[in-house]
Order: structure tokens, then sequence, then C-alpha cells
């Protein structure tokens, strides 16, 4: 399987996590999540899809950061919004 451009210039960045500790918005409002995103851009945290607020797509959208990462421990796939594609 081939990557999207966003994918492989994601590949050579790694920022770190602005709030390691959970969904950025969520924590700000005192939310819950399900599963996490960071964003292969800035390093925001959000959360996923299933979760309620759906802050990582948001970020995307919003933003227009292209790439997540998961940021749940044992998972190490990434995402592009663009494309609609897993690398």
């Amino acid at each position: 399987m081939e990557l999207c451009q966003h994918l492989t210039t994601a590949q050579t960045q790694d920022p770190p996590a602005r709030t390691p500790q959970g969904c950025e918005e969520c924590l700000a409002m005192g939310s819950r999540w399900v599963h996490l995103r960071r964003c292969m851009s800035c390093g925001h945290i959000g959360c996923c899809d299933s979760s309620p607020n759906r802050h990582a797509t948001g970020h995307a959208t919003e933003i227009g950061h292209p790439v997540v990462a998961s940021f749940e421990p044992g998972e190490s796939w990434r995402w592009c919004y663009v494309d609609n594609v897993m690398g």
C-alpha cells in the first residue's frame, strides 16, 4: 500500500503531546473521551470519533492539520483526514 503525501511528510514529524494527560478540549470542559489522537503537525491531543465531542476531527477540520497518530499505548498507526487512508 502506497502512502499519501501527507502521511509521508508526517513520518518526519514527531511533535510532543501538548496535553499528555488527555484530550485538550475535554480536559478544559470536564468531559470524558474514549480514545486519544495526536496531531502530527502540532502535538494537539484530541478525542476520537467514538468520543462524544470528536475533538481530533474537529481540530483537523478547523486548523487544517491532515494527519493524526493514535495516542493509545501499544498502537502505532496514523490517519490522513484529507485522503482517508491509514499509514
